[in-house]
């Protein structure tokens, strides 16, 4: 039984729509999307390996939202996020092979070694930080948006957010202070439709998040999370808002997550979900679509696309050889940044 369907139109509605933009733009925006899948397959391809030591959260699925918004941000603009941090991570601009350092804890990786997958950071290119908390990320996006506001920087800040966090309490008091204040930041929330294995129906009642987000008094929009254009659209509409004095946007992108909550494969045999919910999502796989969309227009084929996997593979497999090559920690790194005698 199918709980949760895909409700959007694709990306028909953008058809005659391409010629206010860049042709290499929109290129890049697939091979943004294809490396972040690339990526995460070889890491799923190899967790069994036990070299990983950290939790990983896939976001094959999801990587519309993560490119389609960070398309629309600067480097100086700060990006926050939940565990689910891959995508978000790359997109911004992030070191693979810091990354894959990290989640290998090895010394050089973006955290040190003291993170994992749920714990990125690159500060070079404005990915500020990550919580494993639900919800953790949220005020402290807000607080940096104070920050700029106060400091009259012309800097956005974005946090990443999924449906499970509008259900804690600093949610409510983000927003409202958001509000109040009228922040410049973006609370991006990816409606997946699940928290772990519990869906969405039993946490909360029958409502659309994006307009329970509107009651608190900022802009508020849902958009189609497997389409990266929407994404792009509506993250420059609040990107721009909130450069202006406008305030804060939240913006909620129905997506679905194609392996488990954790971990590698899918789990949906566990009975959370049905696997043919998963399979009807995966027909509106935000890559795939993308690319025959872009292929329709003209804009790429099948010789182009083999050259960009062959290169990000490249790159991966580089990455990983880097990661295991790489230095653990020693005795003495257990004293660094440790602020207490």
């Amino acid at each position: 039984m199918i709980k949760y369907a895909y409700s959007g139109s694709g990306l028909k509605d953008w058809e005659g729509r391409l010629a206010g933009y860049d042709k290499k733009f929109l290129v890049r925006l697939f091979r943004d999307m294809l490396r972040i899948r690339l990526i995460e397959e070889e890491i799923e391809r190899r967790y069994h390996q036990d070299q990983m030591k950290t939790p990983i959260h896939l976001v094959i699925g999801q990587e519309a939202t993560s490119v389609g918004s960070c398309a629309a941000l600067r480097k100086e603009d700060l990006l926050y996020s939940s565990h689910r941090t891959h995508g978000n991570y790359l997109a911004k601009g992030g070191d693979l092979k810091a990354m894959l350092c990290e989640m290998h804890c090895r010394i050089n990786g973006c955290a040190g070694s003291r993170g994992g997958s749920m714990h990125l950071i690159d500060k070079s290119v404005g990915m500020a930080g990550t919580s494993a908390i639900v919800g953790g990320a949220m005020p402290i996006a807000t607080g940096a948006a104070l920050a700029a506001q106060l400091q009259g920087l012309d800097r956005v800040s974005v946090v990443f957010l999924g449906d499970a966090t509008t259900e804690e309490g600093v949610a409510s008091e983000s927003l409202n202070f958001a509000a109040l204040k009228r922040l410049p930041v973006i609370f991006f929330c990816e409606n997946n439709f699940y928290s772990v294995q519990s869906p969405l129906a039993t946490r909360q009642p029958p409502r659309e998040i994006y307009k329970w987000a509107a009651g608190y008094g900022i802009a508020s929009v849902q958009v189609d999370g497997t389409n990266v254009l929407d994404v792009y659209e509506a993250t420059r509409e609040a990107v721009a808002r909130a450069r202006e004095g406008g305030g804060a946007t939240f913006i909620e992108a129905p997506v679905y997550r194609f392996r488990a909550h954790g971990g590698a494969g899918d789990d949906s045999h566990t009975g959370y979900r049905d696997p043919a919910e998963r399979e009807a999502w995966e027909k509106v796989c935000p890559v795939e679509t993308y690319y025959q969309f872009l292929a329709k227009a003209g804009l790429i084929n099948g010789t182009l696309r083999e050259q960009m996997q062959a290169e990000i593979m490249q790159e991966v497999l580089e990455a990983f050889d880097y990661a295991l090559a790489s230095p653990n920690p020693e005795e003495k790194d257990l004293y660094t940044h440790v602020y207490s005698d």
